[in-house]
């Protein structure tokens, strides 16, 4: 890993701090996640992380939570789904609804996980993913900051020309917790019940909802408006 890789990381995390002050990273607790945050809380960066508690996430997930809070002696903020979302859901669907088609899936992905993002980013000015263009078929098309019409504010993806192995490199050489998961091929961990380990040749996302179509797997945190899709196609 080159270390001017870092360097220029670390140049735009304090740039866009300063240029949208309400600044968090949404945190999936993935990988590419993790390299952020480490370095967030390594250089003592004014900005704040969270993640989403669908109430469905797999147990080593929830100990990665408790071993950054013992690594960095800070804790991640967690939102979780509002209790009533949740149970018109499974009155809806059934507890495993999301199984049987793509809009009772959308639907679980918005009551878990869509509707807390927005409450997790009122009153910000800007969020950062971890994203990468070559996870899976629906990024190759993203761009590094654009204006996130759906919420109102700026939206930042500094990894997106990382590869994997490049995030693997940081990970190892700062000695990074991350989700106990990766070491059993899960390239990509979401929910349990949506979340498989990945084979030989398949690509980063193949292993959410591997039931659907590969042009489908988003939960709608990262689908962009028309108005987006036309900024970066321009």
């Amino acid at each position: 890993m080159s270390i001017s890789r870092i360097d220029q990381l670390e140049q735009n995390l304090r740039a866009w701090s300063l240029r949208t002050p309400a600044l968090s990273l949404a945190s999936s607790l993935g990988a590419e996640d993790m390299v952020i945050t480490d370095l967030i809380f390594r250089k003592n960066l004014p900005i704040r992380i969270f993640t989403l508690d669908t109430g469905r996430l797999p147990e080593a997930t929830y100990r990665l939570l408790d071993r950054i809070f013992e690594h960095y002696g800070r804790r991640i903020e967690v939102f979780w789904p509002a209790p009533e979302d949740v149970e018109e859901l499974v009155k809806e669907q059934g507890v495993n609804g999301f199984y049987h088609g793509l809009a009772a899936r959308r639907a679980c992905c918005a009551a878990r996980k869509v509707k807390p993002l927005a409450r997790a980013l009122s009153g910000q000015q800007g969020w950062i993913t971890g994203l990468r263009r070559d996870q899976s078929p629906t990024r190759g098309d993203l761009v590094t900051e654009i204006r996130d019409e759906g919420h109102g504010l700026m939206k930042y993806s500094p990894l997106l020309d990382w590869s994997r192995e490049e995030v693997w490199a940081v990970l190892e050489e700062h000695r990074v917790p991350y989700n106990a998961l990766h070491d059993q091929h899960y390239a990509s961990i979401g929910c349990a019940p949506c979340t498989r380990a990945i084979q030989p040749g398949e690509d980063e996302r193949a292993g959410r909802w591997w039931w659907e179509s590969s042009d489908s797997k988003e939960c709608g945190l990262h689908v962009a408006s028309e108005a987006e899709k036309a900024t970066q196609a321009s």
